[in-house]
């Protein structure tokens, strides 16, 4: 069997989809069709960095960032929380709906993790793992159910921790063992020239971020899919969310965007 043949896909999808109009729903129409046609199940796992960036802002805070991730002080996460896990959510729960799909909304806890700080000079920016069981994600999909989460974490100390949305589809990939797709605002990891590049290894990625030819937060991407497709044991990819259709192709064996090879 092919190895896109599996039957479990986690989609990272960016929250610059809900700044260009229809895009949310025209990827979501895809899932759709599908998961009708092809039996696929989907974990959609996003971010919000854009919308996060506005309620920031309109609320007086200045937005930092180290090599692509967001330092989060313990002040700004009403508002992180609440753009990412709140209004981010559930726009993309809307779009789902239209689109014929049946969402549910979570959080990292909910779906089967457990967050921790990352680094103290990062403030609440977090990591996860898998806690003991895996949450509600296998029944969600058992029901049918499309699980939409957000990349909020909390901790066992009841915490709560941005984390970086790559890394949490990541690990929830590897956790459950899906095939994954990050879905992002370029068609594919780009070159010196802008040209778009067919695959890459690890020695090519360092390479490359050596070369300043990837920084910010498609180092953060590429490095996490790295990771991820070392531990998955397979090409992890990434495409387009401005072009769905992408997926189609995918999931029927061909080659479209960047594989991160392991």
């Amino acid at each position: 069997m092919n190895e896109l043949a599996k039957k479990t896909w986690v989609i990272k999808v960016g929250g610059a989809v809900l700044n260009t109009e229809q895009a949310a729903l025209s990827l979501f129409q895809v899932l759709c069709e599908l998961s009708q046609e092809q039996d696929k199940q989907f974990v959609v796992v996003h971010g919000g960095g854009a919308l996060v960036d506005r309620w920031l802002e309109d609320a007086g805070f200045a937005t930092a960032k180290h090599q692509g991730l967001r330092i989060s002080p313990k002040e700004q996460l009403p508002y992180i929380v609440g753009a990412l896990a709140g209004c981010a959510n559930k726009q993309l729960m809307s779009q789902a709906i239209v689109a014929g799909l049946q969402p549910v909304g979570t959080c990292l806890y909910e779906a089967g993790f457990l967050a921790k700080q990352k680094l103290k000079a990062l403030g609440q920016v977090g990591t996860c793992v898998a806690k003991e069981g895996l949450g509600l994600l296998d029944s969600l999909l058992a029901l049918g159910r499309t699980p939409l989460v957000s990349s909020v974490g909390i901790g066992q100390d009841g915490g709560l921790y941005n984390i970086n949305a790559d890394e949490a589809a990541a690990e929830i990939a590897q956790t459950i063992g899906a095939e994954l797709v990050f879905m992002t605002d370029v068609e594919a990891v780009l070159d010196a020239q802008k040209q778009p590049l067919h695959s890459l290894n690890a020695e090519q990625i360092n390479e490359l971020i050596q070369q300043k030819v990837i920084v910010g937060g498609m180092e953060v991407k590429v490095k996490t899919s790295l990771h991820a497709a070392q531990h998955l044991r397979r090409g992890v990819y990434i495409s387009s969310w401005q072009k769905p259709e992408n997926l189609i192709a995918l999931l029927q064996g061909e080659h479209v965007g960047t594989q991160i090879l392991p």
